[in-house]
């Protein structure tokens, strides 16, 4: 990514502070874009999308969320991912300085065609842009500013709880969104294992979703993840024998 204007003092300064989210190198690069928001004032409009992940609560990410543009949305590749985004008081008067606020990837903003990319299509190629929740954007804009410029930089997910493992589908169709994903956030591969099965490759679906097209009623399932730092982790028996499709099985650990 090409480096940004942004001031070394206040790099450094958002460095330190993020703590154990700027831990590899390559995130350290800043970018401009920009960012509007949606919602509502109590985010409940960002609930659901395009990565799949549901009440995102019970996902994991709560309101820190954004839907992001084509550009960095990569269809739906760059779902989980974690971003800390600064508004930029370079360019707008509209921005609450020395703010800055992490949000995960949950979202995609679709383009608009029947507007300009200068002037209401702000989600339009190539542009780069994050379509916030409303608290989240209001941490570091004014809300009458309705869009301003921003630098951001893709940073590691820090996670509380357990990575979930939620089971939809029906038999011999296992659909299993995954969510709660610490590290780089974004899982790029996915393996299934029943207890009488060898590894079995999933297959992206959408968003988060990873099918598999086996038979493991009655067998305890365990999961391999890679992440897309090539990061992989295995988690044995997380969902037993009796589990069943609509419900979310969860580790101890969610950082990688």
């Amino acid at each position: 990514m090409a480096k940004s204007a942004v001031p070394v003092v206040l790099l450094l300064a958002l460095l330190c502070g993020l703590g154990s989210h700027a831990v590899d190198a390559q995130y350290y690069y800043w970018t401009p874009a920009t960012a509007t928001f949606y919602g509502g004032s109590d985010g409940s409009g960002t609930m659901g999308g395009a990565c799949g992940y549901g009440n995102l609560y019970n996902a994991g990410y709560g309101l820190s969320n954004a839907a992001l543009s084509s550009a960095l949305f990569n269809d739906g590749a760059m779902c989980g991912a974690c971003y800390t985004i600064v508004c930029d008081t370079s360019k707008s008067r509209w921005c609450r300085p020395g703010t800055s606020i992490t949000i995960t990837a949950t979202n995609f903003c679709p383009p608009n065609w029947a507007l300009p990319s200068d002037n209401g299509g702000w989600c339009n190629p190539p542009r780069r842009h994050f379509d916030m929740s409303q608290p989240a954007w209001t941490t570091i804009a004014i809300y009458q500013a309705g869009i301003v410029p921003v630098n951001y930089q893709r940073v590691s997910c820090n996670r509380n709880g357990g990575m979930r493992f939620t089971i939809n589908g029906r038999d011999y169709f296992e659909l299993v969104t995954v969510s709660n994903v610490g590290g780089s956030g974004v899982v790029s591969q996915m393996w299934i294992k029943g207890t009488n099965t060898n590894w079995l490759t999933m297959s992206r679906n959408w968003g988060m979703n990873w099918q598999s097209t086996a038979y493991l009623n009655g067998q305890s399932l365990s999961f391999m993840v890679k992440t897309d730092d090539g990061r992989v982790v295995t988690v044995w028996n997380v969902a037993p024998s009796n589990w069943y499709f609509g419900a979310t099985y969860t580790t101890s650990w969610a950082n990688f």
